[in-house]
């Protein structure tokens, strides 16, 4: 039975597993060692053991090679890895180790990232190849005006109820389900958002436009592109992503895309053309150095889409389809150096002079230093110009359609003997046997990677719009408080809200208007279900550009409506009254409102935090009783045609000095009374009446029929208890009032005893109509 050492997780069968000079038990301390973490000394236990062999296993030389991978000698490891690789093909399985430490000793010790590079946002399909538009990585920049689904500038924004804005085609795919930003759950049907579809938000759309013109016509020419890509119409979408660069031709994605569309068509040099802009502009986005890698694997450049593949893993470690497509290559490249016309007669690793060992360590380390090799950019062997579509980010003067930037002078090496490994290999003498080098066109080089851009190159930063290095900004030429104004009110934004159709507004005003017709007020679209589902979320987007590029005259147009406020909450000044019919402190008063003036005063007692107004019964010559009560609101129940249902309860008695209206309700200047305490012996009479008149009505109320008490209970309440002391509560007692309440006495008569500022009085007015309803109750 053939037997398996374990390194890491990994296992290597050996060769000859009973063969003289293999030690089991310093297999398995070497075994222990890698588990361990002490890969020097796994490394150190496997050479003393193929010392000791008169052939070398394999096994053990991916073990050893295992091992220095891990310890970060990748130059030994290759030399390792080439020894296995002389005595029998490497699968990409075998390879993983190696990838994931070039590519760790890329990121570490060459781009100075430590620890995990960068991750990704997994598109809607779960799938992390470079098809997906929904795919983006978190260091892609984001600003204000991006769209949270494809992180491009909003193109036809539309907003959702819940008050985030998206761009409508992104919305319309199938897999959007939820807001990415809330988890609101979208009403969706045939792709349509209900009740009315998805509406571009009208004000935010035509900003954009101002804002970002090159930019928003560019992104709709990339959509235009995207759209008929799918449909497998290239000369097209060609078409639409050339004009979308000419109008932004820093926009790394869109360039991507183009790149992508060249694979898909199968023109892999204007592929490879635009990959390497794009590693340029982007030289740390993982996602530029595997499109070029694609490009380059399908033009068979397999060493120089090696090398890209290897920085897609050390920008990106978790990326697993790029793991194991450098395994693959890499595999690839070790058999087309190595070729078997027969059974090979291996040498010993360690034995033989200089001229006869694999490899060169020193000179291979070199070729995998891509940043220690500064060749301009997109430079090899096969080409020593780099060529950029008319569209691209780094355009010169040219006469030709495609025109050249060629390098003034060739840019030499720091490392003059840096080789690929298939150079290096083939210029080794063949080791004895049947085995032969065989030399490839397309060894395994590294070149190095696209650089970063420095001021001083063609296509510096700073001939890139602000938009692609900073975020979005908008210039100050560009800003009009008038393009953010309310239809309305004619007054800048405040509290912005849309409506499924597509409309802003200031929440108060758009509130009154479907106050008196559920339909919007420039459209005249239906919003009877918007109305019905209270969804007035802000425009948050609106909102932070109000904030962010108008915050002085958000602020006076803030103090504005906080005064407003206050003015509306000072129930001494200026209180609201409903006009409908008698209430009484602490007696409940369920009300109905559907009167749109009501609705507006009930809104505004809660936006003001007071929760009250005042109840007066109505009066032919001056509209409204002298005498009320205040009424504060516990709870309001909406109904989808805006009506509602209010649940107030009464609070206290005022008197009313002066009447008014206000935006169509009844408003008044009041004083709120209350009674006056009396003492002594006036004390003593009033509380033997307090006695006396709740004994009277408890009688009362105890001897109605069953059905009449039922009635009086459900709407009432049970009659209140006696109180200990008459005078505790400034309005007097709870049953007073109760009783007053459900009395068969008409408004006047309640509103004349209400007005009482003397409870002795009030009691001794009860008492009159307690006698006078005993008497006329029939027997």
């Amino acid at each position: 039975m053939e037997t398996g050492i374990q390194a890491h997780q990994f296992v290597h069968a050996l060769s000859s597993p009973g063969a003289a000079g293999i030690c089991t038990e310093m297999l398995e301390v070497a075994a222990e060692a890698t588990r361990a973490g002490d890969y020097d000394l796994a490394a150190e236990i496997y050479s003393s053991q193929l010392v000791d062999l008169q052939h070398p296993d394999r096994g053990i030389c991916l073990l050893k090679a295992d091992a220095l991978a891990q310890a970060g000698r990748i130059a030994e490891a290759l030399d390792s890895y080439c020894t296995a690789a002389n005595i029998g093909e490497l699968r990409p399985d075998e390879l993983q180790l190696l990838v994931v430490n070039i590519a760790r000793t890329l990121r570490e010790k060459e781009l100075n990232i430590q620890g995990k590079a960068t991750s990704c946002h997994k598109s809607g399909n779960g799938d992390d190849g470079v098809g997906g538009d929904t795919e983006a990585f978190e260091d892609e920049p984001l600003d204000l005006f991006s769209c949270r689904l494809c992180r491009c500038l909003l193109s036809e924004p539309t907003t959702l109820e819940c008050g985030h804005t998206f761009c409508k085609h992104c919305l319309e795919k199938e897999t959007v389900k939820d807001c990415i930003q809330c988890k609101h759950k979208l009403n969706k049907k045939d792709v349509q958002i209900l009740p009315i579809g998805l509406r571009v938000n009208v004000i935010l759309s035509s900003l954009l436009d101002k804002w970002f013109d090159s930019e928003s016509k560019a992104r709709r020419h990339w959509i235009e592109g995207e759209v008929s890509q799918k449909k497998h119409d290239y000369s097209d979408a060609l078409e639409k992503y050339n004009k979308a660069l000419e109008l932004a031709p820093s926009v790394g994605r869109l360039l991507g895309q183009r790149a992508e569309l060249h694979l898909e068509s199968k023109n892999y040099s204007q592929a490879i053309q635009d990959a390497e802009s794009l590693c340029r502009l982007n030289p740390l986005w993982p996602k530029a150095h595997y499109i070029k890698a694609s490009a380059l694997r399908k033009a068979n450049r397999n060493d120089e889409a090696l090398k890209e593949y290897f920085m897609c893993v050390a920008l990106k470690p978790d990326w697993m389809m790029v793991k194991l497509e450098a395994q693959k290559v890499l595999s690839e490249l070790f058999s087309s150096v190595f070729e078997k016309d027969g059974q090979p007669t291996p040498i010993h690793p360690l034995q033989g002079g200089p001229s006869t060992r694999l490899l060169k360590p020193p000179a291979l380390y070199g070729s995998l230093n891509p940043f220690t090799t500064p060749q301009r950019p997109g430079c090899t062997s096969q080409d020593l110009e780099f060529r950029v579509s008319k569209s691209s980010l780094c355009d010169g003067p040219s006469d030709s359609k495609h025109p050249l930037s060629p390098s003034s002078e060739a840019e030499k090496p720091l490392l003059e003997d840096a080789k690929s490994l298939a150079s290096v290999l083939a210029a080794q003498p063949a080791p004895p046997g049947s085995l032969k080098r065989r030399h490839s066109g397309e060894g395994l080089a590294f070149s190095p990677p696209s650089k970063l851009l420095r001021p001083d190159e063609a296509c510096s930063s700073s001939h890139l719009p602000v938009a692609s290095l900073w975020g979005r900004t908008v210039s100050s030429d560009l800003l009009d408080s008038r393009d953010m104004e309310c239809s309305l009110c004619m007054r800048l934004f405040f509290e912005p809200v849309s409506t499924p159709c597509g409309h802003t507004f200031c929440l108060k005003c758009l509130e009154r208007c479907l106050d008196h017709n559920p339909n919007c007020p420039l459209c005249k679209e239906n919003l009877s279900e918007y109305l019905a589902t209270r969804g007035f979320n802000k425009t948050l987007l609106m909102e932070e550009v109000l904030q962010r590029y108008l915050g002085d005259e958000l602020a006076e147009r803030k103090k504005i409506h906080e005064e407003e406020m206050k003015e509306l909450a000072n129930l001494n000044q200026e209180v609201p009254i409903f006009v409908c019919t008698m209430a009484f402190p602490t007696i409940p008063c369920p009300l109905h409102i559907f009167e749109p003036r009501y609705r507006l005063m009930i809104r505004r007692s809660m936006e003001t935090g007071t929760k009250q107004f005042g109840m007066c019964i109505a009066d032919e010559l001056k509209g409204f009783a002298d005498y009320g009560c205040m009424l504060e609101v516990r709870d309001v129940k909406f109904f989808p045609d805006g009506r509602s249902v209010v649940d107030t309860i009464g609070v206290s008695r005022f008197k009313v000095l002066s009447h008014g209206q206000r935006d169509g309700y009844n408003t008044a200047k009041i004083e709120y009374l209350e009674d006056k305490k009396v003492e002594g012996q006036e004390l003593v009479e009033l509380q033997k009446l307090y006695v006396s008149v709740y004994d009277q009505a408890s009688g009362w109320f105890t001897s109605l029929k069953d059905n009449m008490k039922s009635q009086i209970i459900s709407h009432f309440g049970h009659l209140p208890g006696k109180d200990p002391d008459p005078q505790g509560n400034p309005s007097g007692p709870a049953w007073a009032w109760w009783l007053l309440a459900v009395l068969p006495l008409d408004n006047r008569a309640q509103l004349t005893i209400l007005a009482m500022p003397s409870l002795k009085d009030r009691l001794i007015a009860i008492r009159r109509v307690l006698i006078f309803v005993t008497r006329k109750r029939p027997r």
